[in-house]
């Protein structure tokens, strides 16, 4: 099962670089992760970001595949634990099909995007900036997957 993690926005500072390639690297060979950078569509100030959202849309749809597992990260979405996102982590490598994980732009999710998602999956009820979702991800993926091989990392 090959794992990515597709992402609106790209220039992140290199504190989050640094942190979702640390724990991306603790999880290769056994879980492989692998991020993609999607441009953010064009924003004016004080303009409506529905076009912006929409182009972010397009090339978020043209970056999955069609057999894919989605995952959309949105606050509206479901809370798990850290056990239940490790059980689910594992039904998904048992189903053996690939996932993506998608991270908006500033403005969220298109309507579309959250259609195409088998999940909707919140980090959290509080609002995180974009690059902090980025570590949060990498971060729960390694603790998931520590979880499922009895690592000491995580503790309840």
């Amino acid at each position: 099962m090959r794992v990515r993690a597709i992402a609106i926005g790209s220039r992140m500072p290199r504190w989050v670089d640094e942190a979702v390639e640390d724990y991306t690297k603790r999880l290769a060979p056994k879980l492989k992760v692998t991020w993609t950078e999607i441009p953010a569509g064009p924003r004016t100030a004080g303009r409506d970001s529905s076009r912006a959202v929409a182009v972010e849309s397009e090339r978020l749809l043209a970056a999955l595949r069609a057999d894919e597992f989605v995952v959309a990260l949105d606050e509206r979405g479901k809370q798990l634990s850290t056990r239940e996102l490790a059980g689910w982590l594992h039904e998904r490598m048992q189903d053996g099909r690939d996932l993506a994980f998608v991270i908006g732009g500033p403005d969220g999710l298109a309507p579309d995007i959250l259609v195409r998602s088998q999940l909707k999956l919140s980090l959290s009820r509080l609002t995180f900036p974009h690059a902090l979702v980025r570590v949060v991800l990498a971060e729960q993926l390694y603790r998931a997957h520590t979880v499922l091989t009895g690592h000491p990392y995580h503790r309840d």
